[in-house]
């Protein structure tokens, strides 16, 4: 019996090491064998659908998002989207003083185009807007189409997939400072109701975030352009000449943006990727590759319903402080022009007749390089020290005149309405 048992344990323990013995070759061999051979360089050849979703992936704005979703949101929005065509009156212009003057119309001739000739002219303008209400309400920017009462005829192209016309529109409201104004339209018979732009809210927007600009760059023939980039930065400030009024306008708290924004984009709405507006496209460094700005939509929701009802922005009114001269910043030729060491200083363009500067004796080309005790370096320089300055108070101006620089008293005067 122990003979028997004993027999039994062996049997027991030849096959364990048996099986441990299979359990190797086949799990650890492999393995080993795999490990030394050379590898070979093998070429994966994707699937049809693999294929397909790698080369989608090359058009995606962020991974995984739908590469139609800025063609849908495109899409949603272009109806409300408008074309704005505006026409004044014909008015007589007379020859400027300075049109015939080989220097002005060298340096000055883009920044205030004054005709050549005497004539008369009919004032025209183009633009975008954008419907924002069902009762036909139109935002856009004020430089499009001007302010009430100059008897301008204006004009909208509304374009959808059911309807493509023009009709006449009313100008509600406008406001100069902050570029603004509203319009009205009638909803043509052929519509059941008006395309309307869904406002969404700016203080929201981060920088950084993707954005779509839709407009008529360069007019009607493009109209309904889309355009793609990212809201580049917010709450910047900038200085644009204004041709018509022949000085600087100061833009604040703008929304910077490198999708692509045109002549004739102005008015269009700057969308977020929720299909929402955020901004209303207004200006464009032209000197700058690819920088745009819009107003912030929150800035156009505080005064909309005021600019329907009254027509215009109220403010608290102050005595501004004013000089009265048309002034320009002091390029490379015009400081070698005038023998100048340095670009310090503004070069002042024109005297208005009857002006504090007038008065003063201040004439055209004469260069200021200080008011008071500021040092004026550019245009900036100088609005800032006016900026500081009470009506009444008499500062004196270093100025520069051929070649020699003087000292000159200027009483400050109280800027009239439309300066």
């Amino acid at each position: 019996m122990a003979k028997k048992r004993s027999s039994l344990r062996l049997l027991f323990v030849s096959l364990a090491v048996v099986l441990a013995g299979c359990l190797i070759m086949g799990v650890i061999y492999p393995q080993v064998m795999s490990a030394a051979k050379p590898k070979q360089q093998t070429e994966k050849v994707p699937t049809e659908s693999a294929a397909a979703g790698t080369e989608a992936s090359r058009y995606l704005p962020l991974p995984g998002m739908n590469p139609y979703l800025i063609a849908d949101i495109a899409e949603e929005v272009s109806p409300a989207v408008v074309f704005i065509s505006v026409e004044w009156p014909p008015v007589q212009q007379s020859s400027h003083p300075f049109a015939n003057d080989p220097f002005f119309r060298f340096f000055f001739g883009d920044m205030f185009p004054f005709p050549m000739q005497p004539g008369e002219t009919i004032p025209r303008s183009a633009g975008t807007g954008f419907i924002i209400d069902e009762r036909g309400y139109i935002l856009t920017n004020q430089h499009v189409v001007g302010d009430l009462g100059e008897d301008q005829t204006i004009k909208v192209r509304i374009t959808t997939p059911d309807y493509s016309g023009e009709v006449e529109a009313e100008l509600l409201g406008a406001d100069y400072k902050l570029d603004l104004a509203v319009l009205q339209i009638e909803k043509p018979e052929e519509l059941d109701k008006l395309p309307v732009a869904k406002l969404g809210d700016s203080d929201k927007s981060r920088p950084g975030e993707w954005v779509i600009a839709i407009g008529n760059p360069y007019g009607e023939k493009l109209e309904h352009t889309v355009t793609i980039g990212v809201l580049s930065a917010k709450g910047r400030q900038i200085t644009i000449p204004d041709a018509e009024r022949r000085q600087y306008k100061v833009y604040e708290n703008l929304m910077q943006t490198d999708a692509a924004i045109n002549p004739g984009n102005s008015g269009g709405p700057l969308i977020n990727i929720q299909g929402e507006v955020i901004g209303i496209n207004t200006a464009v460094n032209a000197a700058a590759q690819g920088i745009g700005f819009a107003i912030p939509i929150n800035t156009a929701k505080e005064v909309i319903e005021e600019l329907i009802e009254t027509g215009k922005v109220t403010r608290e009114t102050t005595p501004q402080p004013w000089v009265g001269i048309y002034y320009n910043e002091i390029s490379e030729d015009i400081a070698q022009y005038f023998k100048l060491p340095d670009t310090d200083g503004v070069i002042i363009v024109e005297v208005i007749p009857d002006s504090p500067a007038a008065k003063a004796g201040l004439r055209s080309y004469d260069v200021i390089r200080k008011v008071g005790e500021k040092d004026i370096t550019g245009t900036e320089d100088f609005q800032e020290a006016i900026k500081e300055l009470e009506p009444g108070e008499t500062v004196m101006f270093v100025v520069m005149r051929s070649g020699s620089p003087r000292l000159i008293p200027v009483e400050i005067g109280t800027r009239p309405e439309g300066y």
